[in-house]
């Protein structure tokens, strides 16, 4: 396979593994966009309708168990929330002509049905007593709970449904405020792992575990990929079809602020009192907020029921007291109230339901999370939120019960809080923008690509490639290109060092390119290509001299391997045996410690309390390294290189060398600060205090400890950063690199994008000294933001660069002119023999 193939082979749609069906099978009484959606669905195989509240999702989710089962045997499930089963009974019967579903609660039950399609609620397949690999298809009918992936639904039903062949999640509100969530309805549907799909598309904060947002140069392929497994539709507009009977009427949204004592805000936990009470603190505040405020609540709520009449209210509520208040409250006033809780049978809940229904109540009380999924309450055109929290989806949900399709009064929806419940309200009025934004998103796509997935791929092809553009100054050359198809036309033998730090697998994308080496699906695929650009390197290098590849093992976190704890992936070795493969020669490696702190920081993986719940859990930090190659010379039998890099005994004196090769460095003579000296030194230059105090005294595990541990009683031990890491006794081992000193600390100052795994300054000044000879040329095959060619014309080397993302391109150029300027800017002692 040549290089351009293998990078069309990277192209991720979501595969189709469904089969394709007739319009003409789908039941004349669907409507054409819900017929659309039903062939797209069973065409994919495993799909998520994504359709706005009123668009008969019900129907079309019968109709795909009816078709599948029809055409591959067996029989089909369908997951419901608690309250949904009547609407799924009566569409079944009375729309489309079909046997009522049997709901079943166990798999004695399942397999003694004589029909076809079967409901259950999503407790009986969590908790076990549904086997979903039993069926056929399945379908999540308001598959919300899928949204997060920590959660025991997400993680039981992942496990539980993997292999089932068709699948189908239905959900009005797919992704509230998080487009990573999105990724998780993926999972489920086995389109792609959710670590991959996290990997691919988001970027991670190098200072906090787990947050992640969207790059934003892969916002636009991100949609591409969602749009090949998810539909979503608004109106039938937005798949071409008249929007005749489907105007949502006026909706006006009151906003009940009630005022609050704040002389009872309270007082910090040092005593200081808090001016403003404020819900938005905390969950203890919010929790104390809602208990507090009951009964102003109720009363604001009795009073919007009381205006109301005689129209039937539905009215929202969060705590069993909350309710109970207001159904007595009501009572008392003879307004009758159709109360449904948790603790009621299911079938209680139904006779309730449809009790309000006949019109026999009017008020309809219940809490969102139990009734705000799924049910058609539309009858109703006055919603009472007697209380609001941070759920946008419960609360989107609750809405469109009421204000959906169908609807032919104007809505009112009246929500209730607190004054110190203002932010939550602006969160929650946030949140239902993002939605908005997010499903644009989505319309957009659809209306320009359709339902057919083969001009999303042809959008996606043309990401491959990139317009050559060569830049040059008198001591460098930068080259914006794929640096496979660029090395491939370098002559042979034309570098004198390699020194790079190469994409880590597919830890990070730098650029929507499909040629970007981090745009792979597994470490496997990563080096497939590789052994794309590795001979190349090989080949140009010339005879003997060095190649110095900056690498890093990557962690591998337990909810993605499915080992329930941090693991190593080892991909310096893995590294090491991809270059001797392909005919370098390893001979070392340099280590750099890292701050095991700031990574822990970072990953969670090393955490200080897990380590005394259980110190089996634990590993240790994770090093940089620098992998050194050699390309074998000419003349093996003294194993000099074709042009060895040579120095004076002069400029590379004995001193010098002894303490290169022996390892053993230590401070320049002054006296070392002892333990109590230490103590006193401020936090900010405890590091290097430290650093030489363990390099000139014989290492004490014991004596350590004691340190940390003092500085910890003293407040010195700073939870961001590690103050006391251990000096190195080695070159092998670097411990004085400055983190802060990369072309990164420019970028962030100048606010621009940030290279997300930059090479530090100090590593590349070294290995340029000790590998290669003023005038060489210094490639670096994966540019960034140039740091290796500006080193290189720092230090009286010819840089080489090259670099695919434009942006690192055209930032890294204006270093390498900067770099170049400042080497031949003349100063006095220039004009010296001038005189």
């Amino acid at each position: 396979m040549n290089y351009i193939d293998f990078l069309k082979t990277k192209i991720e749609i979501a595969r189709e593994t469904g089969f394709i069906v007739s319009p003409d099978e789908i039941n004349p009484i669907c409507k054409p966009h819900q017929r659309d959606g039903v062939v797209w669905a069973i065409r994919g195989g495993c799909r998520a309708l994504f359709e706005a509240f009123g668009l008969g999702k019900t129907i079309q989710e019968l109709e795909f168990c009816r078709l599948v089962v029809k055409h591959k045997g067996g029989k089909a499930l369908i997951v419901l929330p608690l309250g949904v089963k009547l609407e799924f009974e009566n569409d079944a019967v009375n729309l489309l002509g079909l046997e009522k579903p049997e709901y079943v609660r166990n798999m004695a039950e399942v397999e003694a049905a004589t029909g076809t399609i079967l409901l259950t609620n999503y407790e009986r397949v969590r908790d076990g007593d549904i086997d979903p690999t039993y069926f056929t298809a399945c379908v999540l009918d308001e598959a919300s709970v899928l949204r997060g992936y920590g959660t025991k639904t997400y993680q039981t039903f992942l496990d539980k449904f993997k292999g089932v062949p068709f699948k189908l999640v239905c959900t009005a509100t797919p992704s509230p405020n998080k487009y990573k969530e999105l990724i998780h309805y993926a999972g489920f549907l086995e389109v792609m792992d959710t670590g991959q799909a996290l990997t691919r598309f988001f970027q991670r904060d190098s200072t906090k575990a787990n947050n992640l947002t969207i790059y934003p140069h892969k916002e636009d392929e991100f949609w591409l990929w969602v749009s090949t497994w998810a539909l979503f539709i608004t109106k039938p507009s937005d798949v071409g079809y008249d929007d005749t009977g489907y105007d949502l009427p006026p909706l006006d949204i009151k906003h009940h602020e009630l005022p609050v004592d704040h002389s009872e805000a309270g007082t910090e936990r040092d005593g200081q009192m808090i001016l403003l009470r404020d819900a938005a603190m905390g969950l203890k505040d919010a929790a104390r907020e809602k208990r507090e405020s009951i009964g102003a609540r109720v009363a604001r709520a009795v009073e919007i029921v009381r205006a109301s009449l005689p129209a039937q209210v539905v009215v929202w509520c969060h705590l069993n007291d909350e309710q109970d208040a207001i159904e007595r409250t009501l009572k008392a006033e003879g307004i009758s109230v159709a109360s449904v809780y948790g603790s009621l049978s299911h079938e209680e809940k139904e006779q309730r339901i449809l009790d309000w229904k006949a019109r026999k109540y009017t008020v309809l009380l219940s809490k969102a999370e139990i009734l705000g999924s799924g049910a058609n309450l539309q009858q109703s055109h006055i919603e009472v939120f007697a209380g609001i929290d941070y759920s946008f989806n419960d609360t989107i949900q609750a809405v469109h019960r009421v204000y959906r399709f169908g609807q032919i009064n104007p809505c009112q929806v009246h929500f209730i809080y607190m004054e110190s419940e203002t932010e939550i309200m602006k969160t929650l009025l946030e949140k239902w923008r993002q939605h908005d934004y997010l499903v644009g998103k989505m319309i957009e796509i659809i209306k320009k690509y359709g339902l057919s997935g083969t001009s999303v791929i042809d959008k996606l092809a043309r990401t491959i490639g990139v317009e050559r553009v060569k830049l040059q100054g008198e001591h460098w050359t930068a080259v914006n290109n794929d640096c496979v198809l660029e090395t491939a036309e370098m002559p042979d033998n034309s570098i004198d060092l390699i020194h790079t730090s190469i994409p880590f697998s597919n830890h990070y994308e730098y650029t929507p390119s499909y040629n970007d080496f981090g745009h792979n699906e597994d470490t496997e695929r990563f080096f497939e290509q590789m052994d794309h650009l590795t001979p190349q390197l090989l080949r140009i290098l010339k005879p003997g001299r060095v190649a110095a590849i900056h690498v890093k093992d990557r962690v591998l976190f337990g909810n993605a391997t499915g080992t329930g704890m941090p693991t190593m992936e080892p991909f310096h070795a893995m590294c090491i045996d991809h270059y001797r493969r392909h005919g370098f020669q390893y001979f070392g490696m340099i280590t750099v410690v890292t701050d095991v702190v700031r990574e822990n920081n970072q990953t969670y993986r090393l955490g200080w309390s897990e380590q005394c719940k259980d110190g089996t859990k634990m590993g240790v930090g994770c090093p940089e390294y620098i992998l050194l190659f050699r390309k074998l010379p000419s003349d093996t039998s003294r194993a000099y290189a074709d042009d060895p890099v040579t120095k004076t005994k002069e400029e590379y004196t004995r001193a010098q060398w002894q303490i290169d090769a022996h390892g053993y460095w230590r401070s320049s003579g002054d006296r070392l600060l002892t333990k109590e000296e230490l103590a006193a030194t401020p936090v900010n230059k405890l590091q290097d205090a430290y650093r030489k105090y363990s390099r000139g005294n014989v290492y004490s595990y014991e004596e350590h400890v004691v340190l940390a541990k003092k500085l910890d009683q003293d407040g010195k031990l700073p939870a961001t950063f590690m103050v006391v890491a251990p000096g190195s006794w080695t070159d092998e081992v670097w411990d004085d690199i400055n983190r802060m000193r990369t072309l990164n600390t420019s970028q962030s100052q100048r606010r621009q994008q940030m290279h997300v795994c930059p090479l530090q300054l100090d590593i590349v000044e070294r290995i340029i000294n000790r590998y290669s000879n003023p005038g060489d040329v210094v490639l670096d095959p994966f540019g960034g933001l140039m740091t290796v060619p500006m080193q290189a014309v720092k230090m009286g080397r010819r840089g080489y660069g090259i670099e695919l993302n434009a942006d690192y391109f055209r930032d890294g150029v204006g270093y390498l002119k900067a770099a170049e300027a400042e080497v031949e800017m003349p100063t006095l002692f220039d004009f010296e023999d001038l005189a």
